[in-house]
């Protein structure tokens, strides 16, 4: 199996609902955030390729177009926009359009990360 994965950074502000109100995540805060987009594939392509990075640029393009800069509570739907969540919206996004994308994993601080994975 060959694995390949590219990062991407933005800054945005979100809400999470729910929580207790000392909770410092139920006040507004942001993060400056980092994606990784994992592809995984049996084969190469005739280049030699999973997929070529440049394709990629239009998660690039949709990051910082639609999300940096934001509140995801907007942008995402008033939903918790936990690291979870925004992980599964950023994988359906692009599983939508490149077949090889296995995993999406979103940090927020430098010690947390999540991800999602299909099983």
């Amino acid at each position: 199996m060959f694995t390949i994965s590219k990062e991407y950074h933005f800054s945005a502000s979100h809400v999470l609902h729910g929580l207790a109100e000392d909770h410092p995540c139920s006040r507004l805060h942001g993060h400056n955030y980092i994606v990784e987009v994992e592809l995984q594939s049996e084969t190469l392509d005739d280049t030699g390729f999973v997929r070529d990075y440049r394709e990629l640029d239009a998660l690039k393009h949709y990051i910082d177009t639609e999300i940096d800069h934001r509140h995801l509570n907007e942008v995402l739907g008033e939903n918790n926009t936990t690291a979870e969540q925004i992980a599964k919206h950023i994988y359906d996004w692009s599983k939508a359009r490149w077949s090889e994308v296995s995993a999406v994993r979103v940090r927020e601080t430098p010690k947390t990360t999540a991800e999602y994975r299909p099983s």
